[in-house]
């Protein structure tokens, strides 16, 4: 057992290592390395579930995502970008299974808070030092150009506008949508937010269906890309680590019963709007804060494929939570990294066929995953998991199972 721990010290310190060489030899040296960290993350991963409990493993778990987090920008230079959106697409996923997954209300217009975000954002952005309604109307003529301090002080405000002005929205859109339920409501909530895209695109303020340039980054294209990347990467580090604080509270067992049987739920005595209310701000301010900063890193605010796309981000926060496993804390994130996987693959060797391959996903998720990836490694394998099979119970009901055959 010693020595087995002491293996696992090694190959965390050989992380550390390689992460250190990534960031003194960049390009060639730093993409071996980050190839060495793979494979030494995933010896860990086979040393840590033979011989550690549940509980070191999953501390385990959260040093690699965290180190390889750290790393990844450094080790694989040429995919900042693309990392660093799938930290966004784990916060999308994290965000619709507040409400999808834990409650049982399936909405289709989650992405209403991210633009809401997104525009917020730019007009505190331009509005502390221009007319936006006159920058605007120039359509990206006049170049915003910000030093560090102001781009830095006009985000993080920014930030503030994006997540309050969400929940705003949420808290009102709740008031309407909430006295439907099941498909209605899944609907409704995707006719809000279609409706949000065409009249933000009519909206002139904001420079209307030809959107609004944002202010111009004041480093260098590197020093732009790991600007970003850190930021999204800290949103969605802050969204699971507040999950699972969250998940652990009474708020859980409140949100499930809703989702298991509300009317039963109204009845016990659980307010079942203020929570449905509550959990829909908490994503929106997500939501909202993860808009600002994608506008900002997109340079570019465009209503219907940036600020609002329903077809294609609405969608995927959606199937992401169901491929992984809705309800769970996990499902979401590995469903987001499975589904970005293969999204960027396809897109960049497939073009053409990607919507065919997405099609294909949803039809074997729906028939053959309806648990999820997580839910069927559960059942697979529960030992890994910590979960336990209550014998007595399975063995009485294939007594009861027996006896009715009999008769």
């Amino acid at each position: 057992m010693r020595l087995s721990q002491n293996s696992i010290a090694l190959y965390v310190v050989v992380i550390a290592l390689g992460f250190l060489a990534s960031l003194l030899f960049p390009n060639e040296l730093a993409q071996i390395s980050g190839l060495v960290i793979v494979v030494v993350l995933i010896q860990t991963w086979i040393l840590a579930n033979k011989y550690m409990s549940v509980g070191q493993r999953a501390f385990v778990l959260y040093a690699v995502v965290i180190i390889c987090g750290i790393a990844a920008p450094f080790a694989f230079p040429n995919y900042v970008t693309q990392i660093a959106i799938l930290w966004l697409m784990i916060l999308f996923a994290l965000t619709w299974d507040m409400m999808g997954g834990q409650m049982g209300y399936n909405s289709l217009g989650n992405i209403i808070f991210f633009g809401v975000g997104m525009y917020a954002s730019a007009i505190v952005q331009i509005g502390l030092y221009y007319d936006v309604a006159q920058y605007t109307s120039h359509a990206g003529a006049v170049k915003v150009q910000y030093d560090w301090f102001q781009y830095v002080f006009g985000m993080g405000l920014g930030l503030i506008a994006a997540a309050i002005s969400a929940v705003v929205v949420a808290v009102v859109l709740g008031r309407v949508v909430f006295g439907l339920r099941g498909p209605y409501f899944a609907i409704g909530t995707l006719g809000a937010a279609i409706a949000a895209g065409e009249l933000v695109g009519a909206w002139d303020y904001v420079g209307g269906g030809g959107g609004i340039t944002m202010p111009t980054f004041p480093g260098s294209g590197d020093e732009r890309s790991l600007f970003f990347y850190f930021a999204l990467f800290g949103l969605a580090l802050f969204t699971f680590a507040f999950l699972k604080w969250l998940y652990s509270r009474r708020y859980a067992l409140a949100v499930n019963a809703i989702r298991d049987d509300e009317d039963k739920a109204e009845a016990m005595g659980i307010h079942t709007l203020r929570y449905k209310t509550v959990a829909w701000a908490m994503s929106a301010f997500l939501l909202g804060m993860s808009g600002a900063v994608f506008g900002n890193m997109s340079g570019f605010v465009e209503p219907l494929e940036v600020a609002f796309p329903t077809i294609t981000f609405g969608i995927f926060m959606v199937l992401m939570a169901l491929l992984g496993g809705k309800g769970t804390l996990w499902g979401p994130v590995l469903g987001a990294v499975v589904f970005h996987i293969i999204k960027e693959l396809t897109w960049t060797y497939f073009l053409g066929w990607q919507w065919v391959a997405l099609g294909m996903l949803i039809i074997i998720n729906v028939a053959y995953f309806q648990q999820g990836i997580l839910g069927w490694a559960q059942e697979k394998w529960p030992d890994f998991f910590g979960l336990t099979v209550d014998e007595s119970d399975t063995r009485e009901a294939a007594a009861d199972a027996s006896g009715e055959a009999s008769k």
